[in-house]
């Protein structure tokens, strides 16, 4: 691989990583931040939840900003409002200015959670392609990971500016990376500055056949151009079984509660019976990062060998079980009432919280973006991945902001039993609605949704 290939894959890695950092970090920083605050479970809630209201606005205007500013500026600006966010966010006097961090901070996010792939999409060779969008992926595991590993570093200090002050790196080394980056071919000849899109091309995939290369891409957008959908194509009888799977896999992704179990970690194995902060970040670690890598390996691995569907029905499988288990342990322990020390439930609800994480993280955490991905037809795919895209963060901000409501009205049981339901109801949605895509060239894709079978 060329250095500029090497490159692209560094650009998708950091843009993983900001986000993941972000998702990973605010659990271990929330109980220091409601001390230092005296926040109300509804400002924590806020506090939390602003983050990805700011995604679902940057996600929204992303679309349009790397259509016509390009890719490459666009993620400049992604790693740019990453690391203004988290300078606010780590500096806040007050909660308010906490809150705008935390929206500005989303912001970047969401362009870099459209931008990021688009950008490793269009300069990757078609054979490596899937590696590097896949990457993006991985690199949110690892983040999260990464955000763990530091709140249990600076627990005893209860340093919470530090722990979301240091997301200004991958912010900052994401916009300098994209400095000298060219932009891709496609937008440059888009544009209609082929020798710019030449010089693109020649860095990140050599000279060899550079010059078809474009020719074929100049046919593509020249086709794109005749045949360009509009908002109204979007919602036509056609396409709209296919946005209806397209939304119903991005809803489900977060109503299921991978976003509430990630934000609120330390919150649920304190309710579990880990006493400590340091227990309860000991315990975050191990149950979310590790095991979220891990199994996000797992599901690159085999989700072009098993297929879709298969992987989404197994990990719902093990979501259900495991959610169900979490729902009867948190029966028992409020039965048992304050707890004082790891018991035999709470080690219980840890090893659950692995099977749930795991569960999901080789099912709808990858192949759920997988799928949003190569449903829709290319004259409609921008508009309908973008409509996607806000319904994930829209559900993702209505579950992060109600999430300790809930527990207060129904408990932390109630909760789960909530999410089992979510879990039951798409796994039966999944079975009747969703067919297998793996390996299917577009135009049978297409076809598949005006079939009765999801086979």
């Amino acid at each position: 691989m060329s250095k500029w290939l090497w490159l692209v894959g560094l650009v998708t890695i950091l843009s993983g990583l900001l986000f993941g950092y972000d998702q990973g970090v605010i659990s271990g920083a929330l109980p220091f931040i409601t001390k230092s605050f005296d926040l109300t479970t509804f400002l924590q809630e806020v506090v939390t939840s602003w983050v990805t209201l700011g995604a679902l606005v940057g996600a929204l205007l992303a679309g349009a900003m790397a259509d016509r500013f390009g890719r490459r500026t666009t993620l400049i600006t992604a790693g740019m409002l990453f690391f203004v966010g988290a300078l606010v966010q780590s500096l806040a006097p007050d909660t308010a200015i906490l809150v705008v961090g935390r929206f500005v901070i989303g912001g970047g996010v969401g362009i870099a959670s459209v931008a990021a792939p688009l950008y490793a999409a269009e300069m990757a060779p078609a054979k490596m392609r899937g590696r590097f969008v896949s990457s993006y992926q991985l690199a949110i595991t690892i983040g999260i990971l990464v955000a763990q590993i530091v709140d249990r570093a600076l627990s005893d200090s209860a340093n919470w500016r530090l722990m979301l002050g240091l997301a200004v790196i991958p912010g900052v080394l994401l916009a300098l990376v994209m400095i000298p980056m060219p932009d891709t071919p496609r937008w440059l000849l888009k544009m209609g500055q082929r020798p710019k899109a030449r010089v693109a091309a020649v860095k990140v995939q050599g000279v060899d056949g550079v010059d078809s290369r474009l020719d074929d891409i100049a046919a593509e957008l020249a086709m794109e151009e005749k045949d360009k959908g509009s908002w109204s194509d979007v919602l036509s009888p056609k396409i709209r079984p296919m946005l209806k799977v397209g939304l119903g896999l991005a809803i489900f992704q977060q109503v299921t509660g991978i976003n509430a179990v990630i934000y609120y970690s330390d919150s649920i194995f304190k309710a579990a019976g880990f006493s400590s902060v340091q227990q309860q970040t000991d315990a975050t670690i191990l149950a979310i990062g590790c095991v979220n890598v891990l199994a996000t390996f797992v599901a690159i691995a085999f989700i072009d060998r098993f297929g879709r569907r298969p992987l989404l029905l197994a990990g719902l499988t093990g979501m259900i079980v495991s959610l169900a288990g979490l729902t009867l342990a948190f029966i028992f322990l409020e039965d048992q009432g304050k707890t004082t020390g790891t018991s035999f439930l709470g080690l219980a609800t840890l090893v659950l919280l692995v099977i749930y994480i795991a569960s999901f993280a080789f099912s709808l955490g990858p192949v759920v973006w997988t799928m949003i991905s190569e449903i829709f037809p290319t004259r409609v795919r921008g508009r309908a991945i973008a409509v996607a895209t806000a319904a994930n963060w829209g559900a993702a901000f209505v579950v992060s902001a109600s999430f300790l409501s809930i527990v207060n009205i129904v408990g932390t049981s109630g909760a789960f039993a909530l999410f089992t339901i979510m879990s039951i109801l798409a796994f039966v949605w999944i079975s009747k609605k969703v067919p297998e895509t793996k390996g299917k060239p577009l135009e049978e894709i297409e076809k598949l949704f005006t079939s009765d079978s999801p086979h």
